[in-house]
């Protein structure tokens, strides 16, 4: 037979969807067209790297 599951608590249940959350995207300005782009990859823009 099957065994009852336990009741999961709101904050249990709270606790465990914090970590799916979406978290911030890191952008930083290029040096060469002052456009906000992501860090550690080329520039959308003018595809300058560093």
């Amino acid at each position: 037979m099957v065994v009852p599951t336990k009741r999961n608590s709101k904050s249990k249940v709270k606790r465990r969807r914090l970590n799916k959350k979406l978290k911030p995207v890191n952008l930083v300005d290029c040096k060469h067209c002052k456009k906000k782009t992501l860090s550690h990859r080329p520039c959308l823009w003018c595809g300058n790297y560093k």
